[in-house]
């Protein structure tokens, strides 16, 4: 795929909407997100238009992991960050909101910086583990 001419990440990395750039190479652009969940979140982007981390090739999705690393390195020593959260979402149901692949780089300086991940552990009692590890195991060969 190349560019999807009403994605507003096309529409950045083709310069029609202006956006604060980090870093840009023949494959990877990185901008600041417009809407700062914290102080320096940035998103890296797949320059060739792919939905999103589960269809893009692994070679794209490694240069864009590559950019996020250096870029959360980068806002831990310089910016101050605590910690960093890199997330993608994959379709409306995980909270995809822009169908191009992208990744959020999110520095974090302590627990009351208005962003929240949690992750609660579900009862398991309705699932059977051994089964469910033995379905993916077999589709992952």
């Amino acid at each position: 795929m190349e560019k999807d001419k009403n994605c507003v990440f096309c529409k950045i990395i083709d310069g029609e909407i202006p956006a604060y750039k980090i870093f840009e190479d023949e494959n990877v652009l990185a901008f600041l997100d417009i809407s700062q969940v914290t102080k320096g979140h940035t998103l890296v982007v797949s320059k060739k238009h792919y939905d999103n981390f589960l269809s893009t090739p692994k070679e794209i999705v490694h240069k864009v992991m590559d950019v996020a690393q250096r870029i959360g390195q980068v806002q831990v020593e310089f910016l101050g960050a605590k910690g960093v959260n890199i997330l993608t979402n994959c379709y409306p149901a995980a909270g995809q909101t822009v169908m191009h692949f992208h990744v959020h780089v999110i520095p974090r300086y302590d627990q009351n910086d208005n962003f929240i991940l949690e992750m609660k552990t579900k009862d398991d009692s309705k699932l059977n583990l051994p089964v469910l590890a033995k379905q993916i195991k077999k589709e992952l060969k």
